[in-house]
């Protein structure tokens, strides 16, 4: 069994997706966009939404992360949840946190605490909140 985080934009999906490559070298799988579906008279295809993504997926490491716009829906992300980055190689962790506090909001900066030799925690500019830890035992 798996767990994949599966996070809704609004209509910055993409965008997201290409943040979230950058930082942790991700691969992207696949991306189809609302004008790729098929005719559905229940989900028409407009000129808002027909480039925006209907579903996209990145392999971060081991972890599937799916992404959808959500038109018409008022997406909010929030502190209740936060994405967890843990990894044994510092350089990783630093540059993860360099690419995603570009425009976002710092909480912790990325350095040792007494929980360990680096943490940091910080919202991304889509309103995602990320913690980062290194896993150095």
């Amino acid at each position: 069994m798996s767990f994949s985080p599966y996070l809704n934009f609004n209509g910055n999906a993409k965008e997201a997706m290409e943040l979230y490559k950058k930082a942790f070298d991700a691969k992207e799988q696949d991306i189809m966009l609302y004008k790729d579906m098929p005719p559905n008279e229940d989900y028409p295809v407009t000129d808002e939404n027909r480039d925006l993504v209907m579903h996209g997926e990145l392999k971060i490491k081991d972890t599937w992360f799916m992404f959808s716009d959500a038109p018409g829906m008022k997406t909010e992300f929030g502190n209740g949840l936060t994405l967890m980055y843990a990894s044994k190689d510092l350089e990783e962790l630093k540059k993860a946190f360099s690419v995603l506090r570009e425009g976002g909001k710092v909480e912790s900066d990325l350095g040792e605490t007494f929980l360990s030799k680096a943490y940091g925690y910080l919202v991304d500019k889509f309103g995602v909140s990320w913690q980062f830890n290194l896993n150095d035992e």
